[in-house]
């Protein structure tokens, strides 16, 4: 390492600063502060010489994580970024999006705060497009063959990027208007400001990846057409059937799902539409589901205008440090605090929604009570029964798997106990050159575990097609925790 006792000098965790709260809720930009590299250099210095990096467990790409710190320490950019390319596609999003499961595993967070690895991560891409580093990397030779992707998240897009530069003609296609998948429409532009996904798709397409919009795969050309036309097929669609609420009152006009809500929100930044169809102005919004969608709903309801909101979460309030459940260097369980939930809104935890009250056909209120956990399970506890008032409510309970009507059905790929894509050790269906990966497959998950998947599904189909593949393959079905 260049500094080898930078953790002992620099003892505190130093990330960007987020812009004022009133000021932020004026615009869709991006919440931060621009970071001086100077001060970012400091931070990437407490990256230790820890004999055994415990953040190349923790990250599902097996990022090189002390390498690319030791150099932006050093202040080689360029030899950085070429290093966190080495592993991961779109370091652009996971530095922006990821969780952050190196973190949670860093060596140093075992008694300090751990290194502001995500911070350098991002920093390093935007350097490198700043500086022009970022060129198209083409193919040594072509190979004839041809593969589509289906699905245009971040599985499909690591999966299209890696097979095109093995030399295969390789053919996106997306049902909606433009490429992207949830990183498009259900990710709000404050977390991530589209231009970020356009400027990695004009690289894709320079080094020959086709990108196919409005194309719904198995309706607008079949199964059998797919597989007619292509030589191995990558189902990467991702798991988009939302979990639902079905209690008394949810026909009620003002009850959506939260991907009913945030694409109108994305819709109207990209100049499609003047105003939402669905806007939190003015309402006494509550979001059911206490997750990250749940605070992407809570930011973009500040911003729409909305009276008050209320977020509902059945699990009890984590603790403030981490969790004796959830010891290091495994992902805690902890109270968080997002750029959304700082502007504002009310979390309540350990509630139970049970009715929906309608007034001339429309959501007026919701019906709830406390609960506890019981033997493991969730049990209601006694008078504390309740009602608020609600004029907009949305569902943010995330997702049970894959739309399995149309492509899947016509298919014929089998599905696993919990209903998502069943996939071998190769990543391949029980459908001979139809290979599935991320969340389609694995089910509703990170965006590192979907690149990661993308990146070994891609290594194998390239074996499949030529016989023996050069592609790096970070992951295994074996391997991988299941869900």
């Amino acid at each position: 390492m260049g500094d080898p006792s930078g953790f002992l000098k620099h003892g505190s965790r130093e990330t960007p600063v987020r812009r004022p709260v009133p000021l932020r809720l004026l615009d869709w930009k991006e919440v931060y502060e621009p970071f001086p590299l100077d001060t970012l250099q400091v931070q990437a210095s407490r990256c230790m010489d820890c004999g055994i990096p415990f953040c190349h467990n923790g990250c599902p790409l097996g990022n090189l994580i002390p390498e690319w710190n030791d150099l932006a320490y050093k202040g080689k950019w360029d030899d950085g970024i070429e290093r966190l390319h080495a592993t991961n596609n779109f370091p652009e999003f996971t530095g922006r999006l990821c969780p952050a499961p190196c973190e949670a595993s860093c060596v140093l967070g075992i008694n300090q705060d751990p290194v502001t690895i995500k911070q350098v991560e991002v920093e390093l891409i935007e350097k490198a497009f700043d500086e022009g580093w970022v060129a198209p990397v083409m193919p040594s030779k072509l190979t004839g063959r041809k593969v589509a992707v289906v699905g245009s998240g971040p599985a499909g897009l690591a999966a299209a990027q890696q097979l095109t530069r093995a030399g295969h003609a390789v053919t996106v296609f997306e049902r909606e208007d433009r490429i992207g998948g949830l990183l498009r429409y259900g990710i709000p532009e404050f977390k991530m400001e589209k231009a970020v996904i356009d400027r990695r798709l004009a690289q894709m397409e320079a080094e020959g990846t086709v990108f196919e919009t409005g194309v719904n795969v198995g309706v607008d050309i079949t199964a059998d057409q797919l597989r007619e036309q292509f030589d191995a097929v990558v189902l990467a669609g991702g798991a988009t059937e939302a979990r639902d609420l079905p209690i008394p009152g949810r026909e009620l006009d003002g009850i959506h799902q939260a991907m009913e809500f945030l694409p109108i929100a994305n819709r109207v930044q990209l100049g499609d539409l003047p105003e939402p169809t669905i806007t939190a102005k003015g309402k006494k919004v509550v979001i059911i589901g206490g997750g990250d969608t749940g605070a992407d709903c809570l930011g973009t309801s500040h911003r729409q205008g909305a009276a008050s909101v209320h977020q509902f979460e059945i699990m009890p309030r984590p603790p403030e440090e981490r969790a004796e459940s959830t010891p290091w260097p495994t992902y805690p369980l902890m109270y968080r605090v997002s750029s959304a939930h700082e502007e504002g809104g009310e979390r309540v935890f350990s509630v139970n929604t049970e009715e929906f009250v309608g007034k001339d056909g429309k959501v007026a209120a919701l019906k709830a009570h406390e609960v506890q956990m019981v033997n493991g399970r969730f049990e209601k506890v006694e008078g504390t029964d309740f009602e608020l008032e609600a004029d907009l409510v949305l569902l943010a309970m995330g997702f049970v798997g894959p739309e399995k009507p149309g492509l899947l059905t016509d298919l014929g790929v089998d599905l696993n106990e919990r209903g998502n894509v069943a996939r071998s050790t190769e990543w391949a269906t029980n459908v001979d050159g139809v290979f599935v990966a991320g969340d389609m497959g694995r089910g509703q998950s990170l965006i590192v575990w979907a690149i990661a998947e993308g990146r070994s599904c891609a290594a194998a189909v390239d074996r499949y097609l030529e016989g023996a593949t050069v592609l790096p393959s970070p992951i295994t079905t074996t391997t991988m925790p299941q869900r």
